[in-house]
């Protein structure tokens, strides 16, 4: 049973939306290529993988989209949860956007050949570790307690 947190509280406090921590980083990379080229996979034999891995990342987001728009609690992090969504997607992984923001950044960098991005994958994963996951399971912790912490407990973080 979720705790009854002030208005003011009922939120993780994510600073920044969370895709921007991957774009960020592409776009930097993509500078980098501009000045740097780098290539990693050559030929036309990077288009098939590269797509599906880009469009994996599209479905991972969107499954955890609509897997907690369906669970009746908004997948946007300004706003408070409503509930632990832990079915679907959410039986194998607590972070499903993000895993998929990730595999999109990962598509993209064999589809444009760049080393540069795919130095952006880590980062990206870093700054939505630090900046984002932290904050949003102390809210969950804070707001759901032990529901949460057993959720926590069964499914691991990314996969």
């Amino acid at each position: 049973m979720p705790v009854e947190l002030p208005p003011e509280e009922d939120r993780p406090g994510v600073p920044i939306p969370p895709p921007l921590l991957f774009v960020l980083p592409i776009l930097a990379s993509l500078a980098l290529e501009w000045f740097v080229p780098t290539s990693f996979v050559h030929g036309a034999f990077r288009w098939l993988p590269g797509a599906l891995i880009f469009f994996a990342g599209i479905a991972l987001i969107q499954g955890g989209f609509v897997t907690q728009k369906r669970a009746g609690t908004d997948p946007i992090p300004y706003k408070p949860s409503t509930r632990i969504v832990a079915h679907g997607i959410y039986r194998f992984t607590r972070n499903p956007m993000y895993l998929g923001f990730a595999l999109c950044a990962f598509g993209l960098a064999v589809l444009v050949d760049s080393v540069w991005m795919l130095l952006a994958v880590p980062i990206g994963l870093i700054l939505i570790d630090r900046v984002v996951i932290t904050r949003e399971e102390r809210y969950l912790e804070r707001k759901f307690g032990e529901e949460y912490l057993s959720y926590k407990r069964r499914v691991r973080r990314w996969i």
